[in-house]
């Protein structure tokens, strides 16, 4: 089975594929061992699989591939009141596509420059680079961000404000090891816990409180 690669990783991919066969042509095994790595990793990092949607009511969706390593109450500028945050670890070879969690939106987009720090951090929250989505579902808001980590350096956003997205769209990547965290209301049930390893667009983060309505 074909599995698709961003479009954003041929930038990455097409060169290092040159190169190898350059090397191989030219017999130069210690280039064509290194550059051949290189690419085989960058194919593995830009791959972007499709993914199960689950098709529930009110359900929320992991934003990204990865490992859950936060749930804490916490605040943000965008935010009117405190919500609770999910902390999802991306490492390198995890799929780095972002989704949206929910349908709805996009009532704003801010991206803050920042640190560099390890993304498994608790500290990458606040202080490293970052990107936010502020997502109108019509009845409550979700905050969604794309962190920058040690080694990550590009956070690529493709949604703008205004655009409306489906559940577990895609809507952007970050490149080489990140984090994204999710900010639900309070009032939603959270059905994940520390340690878990969820998948972008069809692992269920938790639904949102039907009763609820901002």
């Amino acid at each position: 089975m074909r599995i698709p690669i961003v479009a954003d990783g041929f930038r990455f991919i097409i060169p290092l594929a040159v190169v190898t066969a350059v090397f191989a042509a030219l017999s130069m095994h210690w280039g064509t061992l290194l550059f051949g790595l290189a690419l085989l990793f960058c194919l593995n990092f830009f791959r972007d699989p499709e993914r199960a949607i689950p098709q529930k009511d009110n359900v929320v969706v992991s934003p990204a591939d990865g490992k859950v390593v936060e749930i804490a109450e916490d605040t943000d500028p965008l935010l009117k009141e405190p919500m609770m945050r999910v902390s999802i670890f991306l490492n390198v070879f995890n799929v780095h596509v972002n989704r949206v969690p929910v349908a709805g939106r996009i009532e704003a987009v801010r991206y803050n420059k920042g640190s560099f720090l390890n993304a498994a951090s608790h500290k990458a929250s606040a202080e490293n680079e970052q990107n936010a989505l502020l997502i109108d579902t019509g009845r409550e808001q979700v905050l969604m961000k794309q962190i920058a980590g040690l080694i990550a350096r590009r956070i690529v956003c493709w949604a703008k404000e205004g655009d409306r997205y489906e559940l577990g769209q895609r809507m952007g990547l970050i490149r080489f090891g990140s984090r994204t965290d999710l900010f639900l209301p309070k009032s939603s049930k959270i059905e994940v816990q520390v340690g878990d390893k969820v998948s972008g667009g069809s692992s269920i983060i938790g639904f949102l409180d039907p009763g609820n309505s901002s």
